[in-house]
């Protein structure tokens, strides 16, 4: 899962799959519809960013390719593929607190800050997808 070619798309499931972290120069694609709701992504090696109806969702520095991302009433869960290890900015609820568990194994306990920002740091290796489940 080096990319997804088509920046984004959307699996049979209804999950979202996005980013290219290989491409040198940014590419976008705006005005995604999935399920009524409006996406735009914009990629490259140094970041990918999502968004939903003009909201930011996901963020990652440097770029990365995520699959079978979903977001449910408890929390987020997708893999996470890069080049090298990354920050991952998402957006949940505000002031809650979060676990998050990478592979399956709980690797930490935050709390959202006022504006439902978490942020936290992935090993990452070329070739090598990663499970992340962020939950309440």
């Amino acid at each position: 899962m080096p990319a997804i070619k088509e920046l984004l798309r959307a699996e049979a499931d209804g999950r979202l799959s996005f980013g290219d972290y290989t491409l040198t120069s940014k590419a976008k694609m705006p005005d995604f519809e999935h399920q009524g709701d409006i996406y735009y992504v914009k990629t490259f090696q140094e970041s990918t960013r999502l968004e939903k109806n003009g909201m930011f969702v996901y963020e990652s520095v440097p770029g990365t390719a995520v699959t079978n991302f979903a977001v449910t009433e408890t929390g987020v869960s997708f893999q996470v593929e890069g080049n090298e290890d990354a920050q991952i900015t998402l957006e949940l609820e505000e002031a809650t607190d979060y676990k998050i568990y990478v592979d399956g194994k709980q690797v930490g306990e935050m709390t959202t800050n006022r504006s439902g920002k978490l942020s936290f740091s992935v090993e990452l290796s070329a070739g090598q997808a990663l499970a992340v489940t962020v939950e309440k």
